[in-house]
């Protein structure tokens, strides 16, 4: 099994680690500062510094090159979801999209927003992307055995968006899985104008917006940010968590922030008892009030 990793700038994206790791770190790296992100990981590990992302090119000059390759795994990050299709569909292989487990036997994938676990048998080759936070592997590494290979994008004739402009992470947007600060709702908010406010926060505060499982079920929130084994696996450094108990599985798809803060009307509630602080009262009100202090 190979991992194939796009790098932008040098910088892995999430689940790199994660994604090494399921494939026993057989990694190739592909795009730009290649050289400065294999120091973050270990194993055998290739480089192709190949410049600007351009997935329509990259797929074909990859199927091309790792032909011999019977499985490819990338991560669930942005580019490796929009790279790992286009690959698939170069070497005519299928694609086994929002996988938790990938081997040369089975493969698992998360379903129906990881409600259910589909198992599928492995076929002979196929391409793979592995979701970000379900093995919990550490991306930063030392000792990587390097070699560098030439790969020629320009050769690729594929059609690619034109990128006009390339702007700074917008932390309303972005992935969950990336964000190192979030402003997380529970049950303990009083309805869906709540997760406005919580979104009027998180402006205020560059965080990104998360809830629990009883919220997205709601619809009071989309469940993209779900956070808990069944939804998203963070790792912010910052957390703050209004109306939350904490059930383990939201609990333990938090990561390890550096710090969190709980608003909650239970003292002993299990988020209560994680918090760097934990604040007794009712997270309504006091993100009503939050927000007039920051000033709206």
């Amino acid at each position: 099994m190979l991992a194939v990793i796009p790098v932008r700038d040098g910088v892995l994206p999430a689940g790199a680690g994660e994604t090494a790791d399921e494939c026993g770190d057989r990694v190739l790296l592909i795009g730009s500062g290649t050289a400065a992100a294999a120091a973050h990981l270990t194993g055998q590990i290739t480089l192709c510094e190949v410049g600007d992302y351009r997935p329509g090119a990259w797929a074909e000059v990859l199927a091309e090159a790792l032909a011999a390759e019977s499985i490819i795994v990338l991560p669930s990050s942005p580019d490796g979801r929009d790279l790992a299709p286009r690959l698939a569909a170069a070497l005519d292989r299928p694609l086994f999209a929002g996988s938790v487990q990938v081997s040369d036997e089975r493969v698992v994938m998360a379903r129906g927003g990881g409600l259910t676990m589909h198992t599928s048998i492995a076929p002979d080759a196929f391409v793979a992307t592995l979701q970000v936070g379900v093995r919990g592997a550490d991306p930063v590494r030392e000792h990587a055995t390097t070699e560098a290979r030439t790969i020629d994008v320009e050769a690729g004739t594929a059609p690619d968006a034109e990128v006009e402009q390339v702007l700074p992470p917008d932390a309303a947007t972005m992935d969950l899985a990336e964000a190192s600060r979030i402003v997380g709702g529970g049950a303990g908010l009083a309805g869906s104008e709540q997760f406005n406010q919580l979104a009027a926060l998180g402006a205020r505060v560059g965080a990104s917006v998360g809830a629990t499982r009883v919220i997205t079920d709601r619809g009071w929130i989309e469940h993209e940010r779900q956070i808990g084994t069944t939804g998203v696996v963070v790792d912010p450094r910052l957390y703050l968590a209004f109306g939350i108990s904490g059930a383990v599985q939201h609990t333990s798809g938090l990561g390890q922030p550096d710090h969190i803060v709980s608003v909650n009307t239970d003292a002993h509630c299990p988020m209560m008892q994680l918090a760097d602080l934990a604040v007794v009262g009712d997270a309504n009100e006091i993100l009503t009030q939050l927000l007039e202090v920051l000033g709206g």
